[in-house]
């Protein structure tokens, strides 16, 4: 397997606060939160795009990250998903076109089919056809980034002419993962040429299976090995292992249980759905994990715990063949006193062991709403 050399760090940024904030005042969160990641040395801001409830309402991602290019000019802006299903593929094309224009840094689009069933039913797409509407979405994609004039007949998707791509795009800020939650996904993601993008809610068995799967069918079609791999982990860091694991059972079990209403697992409704039967027992998981007390076999997957924890927690993952990190401390109902002190934290005691951005003095200290530390 390989092992990556370089290590990159970013950060979610999702409207999430205290509860009860009205929708205004958690996109001004998200703003806040970019700014004060790249205060820290984080090298990017990853937006979320989920529809119609509080689990993180960013219905367009490319629309906030086009005022994020504004607001917080030099930071590097990705997703972590764009179901690409819900879009025309041609107005995606566009618009991922016009915000490398917008953005003076490299994109990091995470692209994937979407597993909510209530998303689906609500934009009228046949689940059944999300994994041929994603490969047509991507070819359109790149057809029309590819500098010339094009037109395409596909099943989903049908050209009535061939046209240019305006604007041209600035192809080299632009890079594209799949998401992947299973070996067999990360096959069908190296044959698509797209470098994998994972959620660490899987036991690392399973997540050194999704990476020598990627590179042996990357290997097999004479792809680049050489690609970033992000990895999207939860951080929750004290002085103590105890004082980590009491925050984080304090503060993701909600998180926990809006999940479990976004994806409806009661309606077993996933088990009927042509390669989408393996959800059903992940998303049966989910009210479980609500409960603090069964958390444990999760939390292990996170970075949880000291400083020095959290290293060795790092590296794991390093090991596997991951190297670019999305630290995630934006979920539903953490403040932003909460979320800051562990950004700062894992910026200032963790990121350092392993990128040069972090030493370079590039620290925030701490405000006076998080002086003292959190309680858990």
């Amino acid at each position: 397997m390989n092992r990556p050399e370089r290590v990159h760090f970013g950060h979610t940024v999702a409207p999430v606060d205290r509860v009860g904030a009205d929708d205004a005042a958690l996109y001004r969160e998200c703003l806040i939160d970019c700014e004060f990641g790249q205060a820290l040395g984080y090298d990017g801001a990853w937006f979320l795009e989920h529809h119609f409830t509080d689990y993180f309402p960013t219905p367009s991602p490319m629309l906030f990250m086009a005022y994020a290019a504004a607001r917080v000019p030099g930071l590097s802006l990705g997703t972590a998903v764009l179901v690409t299903p819900w879009y025309h593929p041609l107005r995606f094309a566009e618009e991922v076109a016009m915000l490398s224009l917008l953005s003076e840094r490299p994109l990091h689009l995470g692209i994937g089919r979407g597993t909510a069933k209530l998303e689906y039913d609500a934009w009228g797409v046949d689940m059944e056809e999300a994994r041929e509407r994603f490969a047509e979405c991507l070819e359109i994609t790149r057809l029309a980034h590819a500098g010339e004039p094009f037109q395409f007949e596909g099943k989903h998707f049908r050209m009535g002419r061939k046209v240019p791509m305006r604007p041209a795009p600035r192809t080299e800020r632009i890079n594209f993962y799949g998401a992947i939650g299973s070996p067999n996904s990360a096959e069908i993601m190296a044959d698509l040429d797209l470098p994998p993008l994972v959620v660490a809610n899987f036991p690392l068995h399973v997540q050194t299976r999704v990476i020598e799967a990627w590179e042996n069918r990357t290997r097999a079609r004479g792809g680049r090995l050489d690609r970033d791999r992000p990895i999207m982990v939860q951080a929750w860091i004290a002085d103590t292992d105890a004082e980590a694991q009491a925050l984080v059972r304090r503060w993701a079990p909600p998180y926990f249980d809006l999940q479990a209403r976004h994806y409806q697992p009661d309606e077993n409704a996933y088990q009927d759905i042509k390669s989408y039967e393996q959800f059903a027992k992940f998303f049966g998981n989910l009210k479980r994990m609500a409960d603090p007390e069964q958390m444990g076999p999760w939390i292990d997957l996170q970075f949880v715990g000291t400083p020095a924890t959290v290293r060795r927690q790092v590296q794991v993952y390093i090991d596997i063949g991951f190297n670019r990190f999305i630290i995630q401390v934006a979920t539903y109902g953490v403040p932003r006193a909460v979320r800051h002190e562990m950004l700062r934290r894992f910026a200032t005691d963790v990121a350092p062991e392993f990128s040069d951005r972090f030493r370079n003095g590039k620290t925030v200290r701490r405000t006076s709403e998080t002086k003292g530390g959190i309680a858990p």
